[in-house]
């Protein structure tokens, strides 16, 4: 169990969200109602932690531009110097290989087989060239072992269900089927989580 709070936000929105494509690795920006959902994000943290915890505590980063931009227009929203977090190439989203960009309609129909398989077993599924959730949480668990206090992380939705698996007390198959919401924020704590 994970020892100190975790405090967790998916980036804003993308244009690729909106249009129900797979971003997976794919550098894709937010979109204004992104950014607006990353600010909001950022107060609602900063009422969870309180003006001196959110100074005292470490902020990380997936390195995907969507991430930062969320991560900097957060800290902003909190009264922190924006650029002042550090990157973790470990929290970075799960790849969807050659599925990426693709909506999942598209998937069904270039790939049915495989598409129905990863709907009966999306946890340990692969996409070609892709991770599926259960390597996701094997590549997330060093990160989480070298945390040493309570943490802010801005990340992405598989990141978020890999951890609802992992830290939150969720069976695996339902939390790779678990919504995860952007402009909200998601407290990892004893064993459970919960969205504020």
């Amino acid at each position: 169990m994970l020892q100190h709070r975790l405090i967790f936000l998916r980036h804003g929105e993308t244009d690729w969200n909106v249009e129900g494509r797979l971003q997976g690795g794919q550098d894709i920006p937010l979109n204004a109602k992104g950014r607006w959902q990353a600010e909001q994000a950022g107060r609602t943290a900063l009422k969870i932690l309180g003006p001196a915890a959110a100074r005292a505590i470490p902020f990380v980063s997936s390195p995907l531009s969507r991430a930062r931009a969320t991560m900097e227009i957060a800290r902003a929203a909190m009264g922190l110097a924006p650029p002042d977090y550090a990157l973790e190439p470990r929290v970075s989203e799960l790849t969807f290989g050659e599925w990426e960009g693709l909506t999942w309609p598209e998937v069904q129909a270039r790939a049915p087989q495989a598409a129905a398989w990863r709907e009966g077993e999306k946890w340990t599924f692969t996409p070609p060239r892709g991770e599926s959730y259960f390597m996701l949480a094997q590549r997330l668990q060093p990160w989480l072992d070298d945390l040493r206090g309570e943490t802010l992380v801005v990340s992405h939705g598989g990141v978020a269900r890999a951890l609802m698996a992992t830290i939150g007390g969720l069976a695996p198959e339902r939390a790779a089927l678990a919504d995860v919401w952007q402009g909200r924020v998601l407290v990892f704590a004893r064993g459970r989580f919960d969205w504020i």
